[in-house]
């Protein structure tokens, strides 16, 4: 019996000792000269960081190791005006020695430059800073943030300058994302010596000239985004030897030039190629048939020419071939097929069907369609009372010929483009609800119903009438 009570002493004294304990005085300290350097925190976000409670409870801290601070996570919500925080990034954090991700995203008002002091940290293997207003160059000694370092995160800031070289010292990266932030030059070639990278993202900035040939070096790559930029050039040919692990490459929106080349066809695990907005030219190759796993393919608003290669896909996801040179006749059998689709754009591709009679294996799941600038004549009713998702339908300078008052409007439509076409019928109420129309050159006639789109959304129609068009008579 005595034993018994023994052990339930040492175990209470055990259990107290756990519950008093409280968090490092230096963690608690520069946490809260953290929260000082804080101006505007109107939903609350830090509410919990308060003096004399341990500092291992607060929302966003954790402590693995004893009494220590291991990582703190701070969130802004960009679904609420007031989620967010106003203020600096205090350099007092230095002070949790034991840190090894600091992960300050979406708090959208936090200003200041780079925060060199993470170099004295050496347990630091994630930096996640996106989604600030942090801004000025990147430190050109960033490399000392040491080889330990497993995710460098800055996207969605305000940093400019150039990509300091000394980046291609942080040799554990397995993922780099400066993505929206105004940094100019070139792409370094020192990446090229980051060998574990498995996501390397660099869009939407402003850097220019050729992509270099360092990708040979970078097996391990499965998401390569450079669009959004001004890269010229062709497409380097390093990144043929990413056909077994790349499955998200992004070019899209730069000034690349030339031939898509064929390796491309060859890539077994791709699941996404966005090629738009460029200046290619030529054919797309025939190897793009091997392409069995990709689910968004973006080769839209290029000078792309006939023939277009049979796709042996599975399914479609998104599909965007628009404003190119191609002549296809009709919408693809391997498209028609696809027992999944979520966007078709086919605007400006030479098709010539009748819509009434295109009966695509599967409607439901469609959110977007474009079929604009063709010569596709007969009436959309059949595919758009089908779909239940749908946002948005542009078939505008086509030849549809329909009543527009039969057409089923899904809850999820906001955008209609039907424009130069030969439309007839009345405008039916249901149009209220979208956010942008345009029925402009039909056939329609009758009283508009109170809308708030402009007259330009119904010029050049037979009888119109009613605001914002001239009143009825």
């Amino acid at each position: 019996m005595k034993s018994f009570i023994l052990f339930l002493s040492l175990l209470t004294l055990q259990c107290l000792r756990a519950t008093s304990r409280t968090c490092h005085v230096d963690d608690e300290t520069g946490l809260l000269e953290f929260k000082r350097g804080i101006t505007h925190d109107p939903s609350g976000i830090l509410a919990s960081w308060k003096p004399g409670t341990d500092c291992c409870t607060w929302a966003g801290i954790t402590c693995l190791y004893n009494d220590r601070v291991t990582a703190v996570w701070v969130q802004g919500q960009p679904d609420k005006p007031d989620g967010f925080l106003s203020g600096t990034i205090s350099p007092s954090l230095a002070k949790l020695r034991d840190l090894d991700g600091l992960y300050l995203m979406n708090l959208r008002n936090i200003t200041g430059k780079f925060p060199v002091w993470l170099y004295g940290l050496p347990s630091l293997l994630f930096v996640y800073l996106g989604n600030n207003r942090l801004s000025g160059p990147l430190p050109v000694d960033i490399g000392k943030l040491g080889t330990q370092l497993d995710v460098l995160s800055l996207a969605g800031n305000r940093f400019t300058g150039s990509i300091p070289a000394s980046l291609s010292q942080l040799t554990g990266l397995t993922q780099l994302n400066l993505a929206g932030n105004l940094i100019t030059g070139k792409f370094p070639i020192g990446i090229g010596s980051l060998r574990n990278l498995t996501q390397l993202q660099l869009h939407n900035n402003q850097l220019s000239q050729p992509i270099p040939e360092i990708f040979s070096s970078i097996h391990q790559l499965r998401f390569l985004n450079l669009s959004h930029n001004k890269f010229s050039g062709k497409i380097p040919n390093s990144i043929s030897s990413l056909s077994s692990t790349l499955a998200f490459l992004e070019l899209g929106h730069n000034s690349l030039a030339g031939q898509i080349p064929s390796f491309l066809g060859n890539f077994q695990t791709l699941d996404t190629l966005d090629l738009s907005h460029n200046n290619f030219t030529g054919p797309v190759p025939k190897t793009f048939s091997n392409l069995t796993k990709i689910f968004n393919l973006d080769l839209s608003h290029n000078s792309l020419s006939d023939p277009f290669p049979v796709m042996n896909v599975k399914g479609i996801e998104s599909l965007d071939l628009s404003n190119n040179n191609f002549h296809l006749g009709k919408i693809p059998n391997w498209v028609t097929l696809s027992p999944i689709i979520y966007s078709l754009k086919l605007a400006k591709c030479g098709i010539k069907i009748n819509l009434t009679n295109w009966k695509p294996k599967e409607t439901y799941f469609y959110d977007f369609i474009d079929l604009s600038e063709n010569q596709i004549s007969g009436s959309p009713i059949p595919l758009l009372n089908r779909t239940e998702y749908l946002v948005g339908f542009r078939a505008a300078g086509n030849r549809l010929s329909f009543d527009l008052g039969k057409l089923k409007f899904a809850g999820t439509m906001k955008e209609l483009d039907l424009s130069r076409n030969l439309v007839f019928g009345g405008v039916p109420n249901s149009v209220a609800g979208l956010e942008k129309l345009d029925l402009s050159r039909n056939s329609l006639c009758g009283k508009l119903p109170p809308t708030k789109f402009p007259a330009s959304a119904f010029v050049g129609n037979k009888c119109l009438c009613g605001s914002p068009l001239p009143a009825c008579k």
